[in-house]
């Protein structure tokens, strides 16, 4: 190879690695993205890791996209339809090129007022279920992303609880009644429950101020350990709902990883920072003209299950060898 081939062949190399250094240098558009999702004060790192797998394609805000945020909880509580409604219409306003959107709840909002605009979804339970979608593989219309099956994560999350208390024969279960999904995950734990012989008890949450008198009513009805679904509700207030379980000795098991990073027992979930993550690469897609009907929705392939080891030896639970085998994550 002579010396022009081999420039030419580094050349190309360079191109293939950074297909995106010649689209910054195309016409100097800056992309508007509007983010619909937990505040830094709940999710700092939901953030983070949507930003950092966005620098990965090359977007980087300040040069070639500009974010707008709006935020989906305020004051502790998840926010009302009424305010998730208001906060997507004024991303739309904004003439946005495509929205990210959190969970459930905002995801409908968004795509009731988006009109034309793509909206990825980052973290939404069934979008099937939701009639958000058509199918997975051609979800059609404006709406795109991935997807957490939390309904589906319901009887394996039992099953997990019960490994770590063998002995429960009541088992609480916190009911977020605004959630879109909690009629599918509600009838999956009654599934569950009668299939494994267990009681179960439903504690009805509206906002988070109701989570004192939740557990007040647990205690009193002598659950012996509990479920907390994977709900933005029970996201946003994790570390007190850690406290109370703690300090009503129940042992708990939690639809996010960051609820056992706040100090709750045992979680079984999808990465919801991975999916953060990952939302980037269906944004940077649209952004290349691709139509969001057309781009397949995807499905989490790994799960992680967490373990807080100081919360299991507060709560005198010795946690059996077969969870700690595997468990993608020992808390000490």
């Amino acid at each position: 190879m002579n010396r022009r081939e081999t420039v030419l062949a580094l050349l190309g190399i360079g191109v293939a690695a950074s297909p995106l250094i010649a689209r910054a240098q195309q016409s100097g558009k800056v992309w508007r993205i509007g983010y619909l999702g937990p505040p830094t004060d709940v999710a700092p790192h939901l953030i983070k890791s949507f930003r950092d797998g966005l620098r990965e394609l090359g977007y980087v805000e300040g040069r070639n996209i500009a974010v707008e945020y709006r935020w989906t909880t305020a004051r502790g509580a998840t926010l009302d339809q009424n305010a998730l409604l208001a906060n997507a219409r004024e991303l739309v306003a904004l003439k946005v090129d495509v929205l990210a959107v959190s969970i459930d709840a905002p995801i409908i909002a968004a795509q009731k007022v988006a009109g034309n605009v793509p909206i990825v979804m980052m973290n939404v339970s069934d979008p099937i279920e939701l009639g958000l979608v058509k199918s997975l593989a051609h979800p059609g219309g404006n709406i795109t992303g991935l997807t957490r099956l939390s309904p589906e994560l319901v009887g394996k999350s039992l099953q997990l609880l019960l490994e770590m208390v063998p002995g429960a024969k009541r088992i609480g279960m916190l009911v977020s009644t605004s959630g879109a999904m909690t009629p599918l995950i509600v009838r999956n734990a009654r599934q569950a429950a009668q299939s494994r012989g267990f009681a179960l008890q439903l504690v009805e949450i509206r906002t988070t101020a109701d989570l004192e008198a939740g557990f007040a009513a647990l205690k009193r009805e002598r659950a012996d350990a509990l479920l907390v679904p994977g709900d933005g509700l029970f996201f946003t207030d994790r570390a007190r709902i850690a406290e109370l379980a703690l300090a009503q000795r129940l042992p708990a098991i939690f639809g996010f990883t960051e609820n056992v990073e706040a100090g709750g027992l045992l979680s079984y979930s999808p990465s919801s920072t991975e999916n953060y993550r990952r939302a980037a690469g269906f944004i940077d897609k649209i952004l290349r003209g691709a139509n969001p009907g057309d781009i397949p929705v995807e499905q989490p392939t790994t799960f992680e299950l967490a373990v807080n080891m100081k919360t299991a030896k507060a709560l005198g639970i010795v946690v059996p060898q077969s969870l700690l085998l595997g468990a993608h994550r020992v808390i000490e």
